[in-house]
């Protein structure tokens, strides 16, 4: 099966960032459960660099999101958005 090349980049920058949402949920629940300490001067960097690239795409979700007591779900409404994304150009590229 061939895709238009431009829907294949579009898709890998799909999948590219769900890694770099995905590391930022590991980084800062290893930071929440205290098994690495948010004052390293690495971390930081890390923490503030995938916060930079998550955070414009999860604020809108957040806004609209009802308050669940503290528990977060927007990261998984945002991987869920970009399957669908990525599944539908698929699907309407071969059609």
């Amino acid at each position: 099966m061939v895709l238009n090349p431009f829907v294949e980049l579009i898709c890998t920058l799909i999948r590219l960032y769900d890694y770099v949402l995905i590391a930022w949920l590991v980084l800062s629940w290893l930071i929440s459960f205290g098994i690495v300490n948010r004052y390293q001067p690495a971390v930081q960097r890390i923490n503030f660099a995938l916060f930079r690239l998550t955070d414009p795409l999860l604020r809108p979700i957040r806004k609209r999101m009802p308050d669940l007591g503290g528990i977060d779900i927007s990261p998984i409404v945002l991987l869920l958005a970009l399957e669908f994304i990525s599944n539908s150009l698929v699907y309407y590229s071969i059609r």
